[in-house]
């Protein structure tokens, strides 16, 4: 065989052909795309979520390389069971049929990603951070401010909002309670509700979720400024009491106690989260409340996004359905939002003008990023306001909520 005859050879096995052959096209943009949420993850004008929109990008291109081998979409797309196969790992999906995800399949001809994508699978990855966020975040505002539950419950309504939307549409009732739960402005939660539901438009709802939460500063004030008057937004609030250390110990135990005895299946969320906080207040276990919220979290993170990234193969990413599932779920923030400030005028009559309507935007579980911007957009009004820590209380509730209301709908779906 001559040298010409080799480089040709060489090309025509080369990922660069794979480009030219059937929806190979699809993946070359789909590495444009991997190539501006870098852009977008990096560059100091932006900086988008880049802890998560970063490895999720680097896994979009990665899974997007023609022969690279590093993640098999169709070991995933189809539940039959390849016959002679004795190794597999059985699981039951939440429409009640049992299929096979082939364990031996994955292991001895998945690649890389294949074998962390498990971890989602599973569900393995989401609890995770929850357990590290518990560890990162104070419940204290909440406890200290205990209607802010109420605002955090009000921002969740987009979640139900849109589910009932793209139900209308005409979408399975599956798909439409994962788009809902973008509505919840946080992404762990929403990609533990679609890898359970709909892991076939996984890749969209990871990509629609952390974006909007990035977009948050963008998205948010607008909304807030239509639905409020100057003089709402330029209220000043009391300053809110000191909360002990015993009833921060307590709060995390009694609160996976009630709603996991509610809803047991948002019992692994709200469990973990709570089990994260319960480290961080309780001041014995420093280097657990440590691990969780640095090593462990870093880790898993880095694991989440590269394997959610590798869901958006340009073949089944680059379809209408997920231009409709990206503009239904900027809906359902754009409706959390909404609610959670119409909630907060109703309190402010309510209380006779005591409550500041900002802090209820705050209610989507966008922390602490969303509480910032309910401090901005009051500063803007009134350079004296500090609304930061009242706005807290409503944003971590919101965490608990989006739990809460994921349980919910793996209930009613399950």
């Amino acid at each position: 065989m001559g040298i010409f005859e080799t480089i040709k050879g060489i090309l025509a096995d080369s990922g660069f052909a794979a480009f030219f052959e059937g929806d190979g096209y699809k993946n070359l943009i789909m590495i444009g795309v991997a190539c501006i949420l870098m852009v977008l993850a990096i560059h100091p004008k932006f900086q988008f979520e880049p802890l998560l929109l970063l490895p999720i990008a680097f896994g979009m291109l990665l899974a997007n390389l023609p022969n690279a081998g590093i993640y098999h979409a169709e070991i995933w797309a189809t539940p039959e069971v390849t016959e002679g196969v004795a190794q597999s790992f059985e699981y039951w999906n939440y429409d009640g049929s049992t299929f096979h995800i082939l364990a031996g399949k994955v292991l001895q001809h998945g690649g890389l990603l294949d074998i962390l994508y498990l971890g989602v699978k599973l569900g393995i990855y989401p609890p995770l951070i929850f357990l590290g966020v518990g560890a990162m975040t104070d419940f204290g505002p909440l406890i200290a401010n205990p209607k802010s539950f109420l605002l955090g419950a009000a921002a969740q309504m987009g979640i139900f909002a849109a589910f009932i939307g793209a139900l209308l549409l005409g979408m399975a009732p599956t798909e439409a309670g994962s788009i809902g739960i973008i509505g919840g402005a946080d992404g762990p939660t929403a990609i533990f509700v679609a890898s359970k539901l709909s892991p076939n438009i996984l890749g969209a709802i990871a990509v629609a979720a952390y974006s909007y939460m990035a977009l948050v500063p963008v998205i948010q004030p607008p909304i807030m400024r239509l639905l409020t008057t100057k003089k709402e937004r330029a209220v000043k609030m009391e300053q809110l009491r000191n909360v002990s250390k015993t009833e921060k110990i307590i709060f995390p135990v009694l609160v996976t106690i009630v709603v996991s005895l509610l809803l047991p299946d948002a019992a692994v969320l709200v469990g973990m989260l709570m089990l994260g906080n319960l480290f961080k207040e309780s001041g014995v276990v420093d280097r657990l409340a440590k691990t969780a919220q640095n090593e462990l979290m870093n880790i898993v993170v880095i694991f989440l996004g590269l394997t959610v990234g590798a869901t958006t193969n340009g073949a089944t990413f680059l379809q209408p359905s997920t231009l409709k599932i990206l503009a239904m779920g900027m809906a359902a923030f754009a409706i959390g939002t909404a609610c959670g400030v119409l909630f907060g005028k109703l309190m402010y009559i309510v209380t006779k003008g005591k409550i500041n309507p900002l802090i209820g935007a705050a209610g989507v579980s966008a922390v602490p990023m969303a509480a910032r911007v309910a401090q901005k957009v009051g500063r803007e009004e009134n350079p004296s306001n500090y609304l930061l820590m009242h706005a807290m209380g409503p944003n971590v509730a919101g965490v608990i909520g989006s739990a809460v209301a994921a349980g919910v709908l793996l209930n009613i779906l399950g």
